[in-house]
């Protein structure tokens, strides 16, 4: 059956022939240059400071640090505020460390940044290093795009030592069963200089879990910011998971955390409340088990100081 005309044919070598002329050379390398640099070359139409810190209470936050920038940061979370554990008996939780987070963080490039920090671990798994990257993939724009779009990765590692006990979570009986991962598309908008609201999918996975737990956990976050004054902000965050495991009737309660930002100039205090004992998403998403109302939340700060390098 034949497929083609003599017509055909002779178009086809007609458009062979065709030769771009310089005056289409030339406008196809702009066409190209524009698309490359569009993004780059009106800088001036970004929108900065969604949020002043990367991180909101619990959640990330869309901002990876500048190029050559230094974050040592210092986390801590406290005992219960209140409930049966905490009230005068143990200074509404100040004499207790629920957790406890130093490290820093590292601008490879304006969008890209570089994580590295311990945690004293708030549930089975302790003594975790947490190595995370982030990358602005998005920027929100004045009268361009609407959204910022960031991408982030944690693995954590227990350095814990291993347990005796073959029904603990931490008898290793292999390196893997030491490691946790986390995935973020972290989706944010700043409305006005006083609002900006973002959303957060999140995937958690742990190579080993309790009995009765799952390894995968899905679950999409909310975070907020809501400026009161020049130097001080409202932070306010959530997260929900997809699981018919992680309910209540489980002992399993939503991290929800209500805190303060303070921005001095030359670093950004933070004081918070939250029931979420852990710090990193890998501890904190999947375990957290204390209900705000048994008083089970608890006070925490955290200490950020930037470098040029």
């Amino acid at each position: 059956m034949q497929i083609w005309s003599l017509s055909d044919v002779g178009l086809i070598k007609a458009i062979q022939k065709i030769k771009l002329t310089d005056f289409m050379i030339k406008r196809l390398f702009v066409y190209i240059f524009f698309i490359i640099f569009s993004s780059t070359t009106f800088a001036q139409d970004l929108v900065f400071n969604t949020f002043k810190d990367r991180r909101v209470i619990n959640a990330q936050s869309v901002e990876t640090l500048a190029k050559r920038k230094l974050d040592i940061r210092i986390g801590h979370r406290f005992g219960d505020f209140a409930g049966a554990s905490g009230g005068w008996s143990t200074l509404f939780g100040l004499e207790n460390a629920a957790d406890v987070l130093i490290g820093a963080d590292y601008g490879v490039t304006d969008r890209l940044m570089l994580g590295l920090n311990r945690t004293k671990g708030a549930a089975a798994l302790k003594q975790l290093i947490n190595t995370s990257i982030k990358y602005r993939v998005v920027r929100q724009q004045k009268d361009g795009t609407p959204f910022s779009l960031t991408a982030y990765g944690l693995a954590s590692v227990s350095t814990m030592a291993k347990s005796d006990n073959p029904e603990s979570v931490s008898n290793f009986q292999v390196f893997s069963h030491r490691v946790m991962y986390n995935f973020q598309l972290i989706l944010g908008r700043k409305f006005s200089d006083k609002f900006s609201l973002q959303v957060i999918p999140s995937w958690v996975h742990r190579n080993l879990v309790p009995f009765g737990e799952e390894n995968d956990l899905i679950s999409l976050g909310l975070a907020s910011r809501i400026q009161l004054s020049r130097t001080m902000a409202l932070l306010l965050d959530a997260s929900v998971p997809f699981s018919d495991i992680y309910t209540t009737e489980n002992d399993y309660y939503l991290p929800i955390g209500i805190g303060f930002e303070f921005d001095t100039g030359g670093h950004v205090f933070q004081l918070n409340l939250t029931n979420a004992r852990g710090m990193i998403e890998t501890d904190y998403l999947p375990n957290t088990r204390s209900n705000w109302g048994d008083g089970e939340y608890r006070l925490g700060f955290t200490i950020s100081r930037l470098f040029n390098l």
